[in-house]
């Protein structure tokens, strides 16, 4: 959409919420933006199909509205004053702003933006996600929505643009995204067969407390991690951290080999499970959040009512209500 094919439309006579009134039309600001490119009425007024004596109207009627001096005129055309200087600056901005918001309210009255990309980390959201996906699709007729699978760390999709909302293990450590959780589960540890502690049916954090934490390589935070490794123990002590690796399977492998242990969410033990290895409730470990997580851009109507499905699938129940 150019700038001249904004839609006729007088502005609210209540803009500044209790400050002066304007009544300024719509058209004079993107014919004003012309005119400052041009300096020259008669240049301007050609790119516009108008007629000069048109947009020197539109102009004045500006100049009124705003209560200011935009244009010195001169022999030679027109000069800008201080205050058609500033609204230049910022005038630019507004009409491109709002021409993509008409274009958004128009392609939404139309159903075009009924389209949700989700970042899935299988090993998060297998229990849910294609029921979730089911889901939205029937509630919102045209939706597409699409699922992708990323690796464990969703940030860089997200940030790229190149997926809507992710689903993410709390705590997340960077206040760029917008989150709200959608199920919460209990802790568990992997050990390996004849660990000291396999033969019992739960242990705490103190009974790990010399136990290396292998890590996966998917935290996007400091917090983050000093929530998976539950650092620090009980008696204030740092965790020990094992070795750092590429996927989920090869901490289970490490684990196996007896390398370290390794603490993740109760469904994990469930989704890949693995006979060899002891899984056990660690009873006084702080619960794993999982979260839909999205950016400032994404359609956040569909997201809110893909937080209600996924909620509904999972049976979260808030704390806080």
């Amino acid at each position: 959409m150019t700038a001249t094919e904004l839609p006729c439309s007088r502005a609210d006579r209540s803009v500044g919420y209790g400050g002066p009134a304007i009544d300024l039309d719509i058209r004079q600001l993107p014919s004003f933006l012309v005119v400052a490119r041009e300096l020259n009425i008669t240049r301007a007024s050609a790119r516009l199909h108008v007629s000069q004596q048109t947009l020197s109207t539109q102009i004045q009627q500006l100049e009124r509205a705003l209560g200011v001096t935009l244009l010195v005129r001169t022999s030679r055309g027109v000069l800008l004053a201080p205050a058609g200087l500033e609204l230049e600056r910022g005038g630019n901005a507004v009409t491109a702003e709002l021409g993509e918001l008409i274009d958004r309210v128009r392609a939404t009255d139309r159903g075009r933006l009924k389209q949700l990309r989700v970042a899935c980390f299988p090993y998060a959201t297998a229990l849910f996600a294609i029921e979730v996906a089911d889901a939205m699709e029937s509630a919102v007729p045209g939706l597409e929505l699409t699922t992708v699978r990323t690796p464990p760390a969703e940030r860089a999709p997200l940030l790229a643009g190149e997926v809507d909302a992710a689903f993410m293990w709390l705590p997340l450590g960077d206040a760029r995204f917008g989150h709200v959780p959608v199920r919460s589960d209990a802790r568990v540890v992997a050990l390996p067969p004849g660990h000291r502690l396999a033969d019992r049916e739960s242990v705490t954090r103190a009974d790990l407390a010399d136990e290396p934490v292998i890590r996966p390589d998917i935290f996007l935070s400091e917090e983050n991690l000093c929530h998976w490794v539950a650092d620090p123990r009980p008696d204030g002590s740092a965790a020990p951290l094992g070795p750092v690796v590429e996927q989920v399977q090869d901490c289970l492998m490490l684990v196996a080999r007896g390398k370290g242990v390794w603490l993740a969410p109760e469904p994990l033990s469930r989704w890949i499970p693995v006979s060899t290895l002891r899984w056990l409730p660690v009873i006084d470990a702080p619960r794993s959040d999982l979260a839909l997580v999205w950016t400032a851009d994404a359609p956040h109507a569909l997201v809110a009512r893909m937080i209600a499905e996924v909620r509904e699938v999972t049976g979260w129940l808030d704390p806080a209500a």
